[in-house]
């Protein structure tokens, strides 16, 4: 009875221990919110890690090519719109379609945050498969990459077609500015002569 009562007594220190490590984890994570630029920062020197890798191995291209896919998934995500016009109709925020259209703010379906978190999570485990011989499936990986690239110019095609058709920018840099007259201290002092 007393190896049974102890088993549980260790399984429940351990998943406090998890539950530990998970908060801490969290906590860290939510701290990385407001640092965009260092956070893709780290995702791209992690990028170039694992290209190093599949590059130093010549193999795994398989997973590269899996990556890849699941990149462009994600991308299409972050490109669109949280409520498609073209499927949906919703009491919800929409996408103005008409000059007359009161502006509404462009939603995402997958937020910049949890589009990072995604990318970075694959990174690193891709680059962990990369030292499992069971991942290295050997292919021609020429093929591969040109069958990538003729599915992510017929995608991003079909995106930019839907964007068009719209009228929405998934991007916003930096605040709007409107050119309106200039003030009267900069035109005066320009028009005086000394």
């Amino acid at each position: 009875m007393e190896g049974v009562g102890g088993s549980n007594s260790a399984s429940a220190a351990t998943l406090d221990q998890w539950r530990q490590f998970s908060r801490l984890f969290q906590f860290y994570l939510d701290k990385t919110t407001p640092h965009a630029v260092y956070r893709w920062i780290a995702t791209a020197v992690l990028a170039v890690v694992y290209a190093l890798r599949v590059y130093y191995v010549q193999g795994f291209y398989i997973i590269s090519y899996g990556l890849g896919i699941y990149l462009l998934n994600l991308l299409i995500g972050f490109l669109s719109p949280l409520v498609d016009p073209e499927l949906e109709s919703s009491d919800g925020p929409l996408l103005p379609t008409k000059e007359s259209d009161d502006f509404k703010p462009f939603i995402r379906r997958l937020p910049e945050f949890k589009f990072w978190y995604a990318i970075t999570k694959a990174f690193i485990i891709s680059f962990l498969m990369t030292f499992f011989s069971m991942f290295d499936v050997p292919v021609f990986w020429p093929i591969l990459l040109c069958y990538w690239l003729v599915l992510f110019t017929l995608t991003m095609k079909r995106q930019i077609m839907h964007m068009i058709k719209y009228k929405y920018i998934p991007f916003s840099i930096g605040k709007q500015k409107y050119g309106g007259r200039k003030s009267s201290a900069s035109s005066s002092s320009g028009s005086r002569a000394d």
